[in-house]
């Protein structure tokens, strides 16, 4: 994996290939639900669509957005169209993003356009800023009751006393999903400094043993109506940062104690003046 400095601009590949996601545990869950491992080029639309099942949404030609001249949210609201460019990473994890959080997607869009009937479409309130960090870096941290001492932690930068020392909650009772499609295209080639939003949803007793696709739901139901409050997107327990690769099972790296003592990466938190 690619350990290149973070002050560089990400360029994700510029061509296919399935082995970006079958050699890459942060993605395990997308290939068992989609089968991207079995292609040898980019998905067409035509294939997109067909995961995608019999959603209300359809993903379309990026062209027909330039065609009509529309702002992207107000397009979908008014279209229900996703425009999605052609052999393209971010916009592939975008709209299978789509397909597994339809509800959340939408409410998304819907509170954008609600925003911009308020503040007008060129100037982004604070909500519009949230709802974006969410939709293109949020990994949802599903934590089951055993294991909310990690909210604090993570919230305070704690990160070996839960990386590390309760490490073995990971993937049990502390389950991470990515929501945000662009570290789903940062994670293509990753980088030391590659940091997630955090957003945290309490789930049930025995949730990492729930069938893949069910867990999927019940997060895209929970988080539909969480950012539906828009309070608990101004929170600031919310949309903290997390170092992605050093959640335990996603890199191979991060085994050794060592690994966190990268305070660069590994940031402790700022203490208030």
């Amino acid at each position: 994996m690619n350990k290149k400095s973070a002050k560089n601009r990400f360029n994700a590949p510029a061509n296919w290939s399935a082995q970006y996601l079958s050699a890459n545990p942060i993605f395990s869950e997308l290939c068992q639900l989609f089968p991207l491992t079995e292609l040898n080029n980019w998905p067409t639309l035509v294939q997109l669509n067909h995961w995608l099942g019999q959603s209300d949404y359809r993903l379309v030609d990026d062209a027909l957005l330039q065609a009509d001249g529309r702002y992207y949210e107000a397009f979908i609201f008014a279209t229900s169209h996703i425009p999605t460019r052609a052999e393209n990473w971010h916009d592939l994890f975008g709209g299978l993003i789509w397909g597994l959080f339809p509800k959340t997607k939408r409410q998304i869009n819907q509170l954008h356009i609600r925003e911009m009937a308020l503040h007008g479409q060129q100037q982004r309130s604070k909500i519009r800023n949230k709802l974006t960090l969410l939709d293109e870096c949020g990994v949802l941290i599903a934590l089951e009751p055993s294991a909310q001492a990690h909210r604090q932690w993570l919230q305070q930068h704690a990160w070996r006393r839960s990386f590390w020392q309760q490490r073995h909650d990971w993937q049990h009772a502390i389950v991470p999903v990515i929501f945000g499609h662009a570290i789903y295209e940062m994670a293509t080639q990753p980088f030391i400094g590659l940091t997630a939003k955090t957003w945290f949803i309490d789930v049930p007793t025995g949730f990492s043993q729930w069938a893949l696709t069910d867990r999927y739901t019940f997060l895209d139901e929970k988080l539909s109506q969480q950012i539906a409050n828009t309070e608990q997107l101004l929170n600031n327990d919310q949309l903290t940062p997390l170092p992605l690769l050093g959640l335990p099972g996603w890199y191979s790296d991060n085994n050794a104690e060592d690994f966190y003592a990268n305070t660069e990466y590994f940031r402790p938190r700022k203490t208030q003046q």
